[in-house]
């Protein structure tokens, strides 16, 4: 579903809101960096940025900044936005967004239905 901005007299630009999955802000899809998973190896995925907004897949929504980057990873955000499991790859993130602190470039994330040795069910 598409949610548009009520028209306001504070506001000139209306336009569909999305959620940035960093800093949990609503804000103009125009002002966040659309992201989406890409299959990387049989256990993996590669976060690729969709500056465009044209890639096909379900995206999640960043502010391109370090800081919503770090919080998103913390807060293993894209996992869960994204609807995947498996070793997210975030090399291409770190390259376009900046890193503000070293963090890993891979991190795993476990599906809701994981059972305790990993295996998905």
């Amino acid at each position: 579903m598409v949610q548009h901005d009520l028209p306001s007299a504070g506001r000139d630009r209306t336009g569909p809101v999305r959620t940035c999955v960093g800093c949990r802000q609503r804000t103009l899809a125009a002002e966040l960096l659309r992201i989406v998973a890409r299959e990387q190896g049989p256990d993996g995925f590669a976060l690729v940025p969709d500056p465009g907004h044209r890639l096909s897949g379900r995206g999640a929504w960043l502010h391109p900044n370090p800081d919503c980057l770090g919080q998103a990873a913390r807060r293993r955000a894209f996992g869960r936005a994204l609807r995947v499991s498996g070793t997210l790859d975030t090399a291409a993130l770190d390259q376009l967004v900046g890193s503000a602190t070293e963090r890993p470039r891979d991190v795993t994330v476990t599906g809701e239905h994981a059972s305790p040795d990993g295996a998905s069910q």
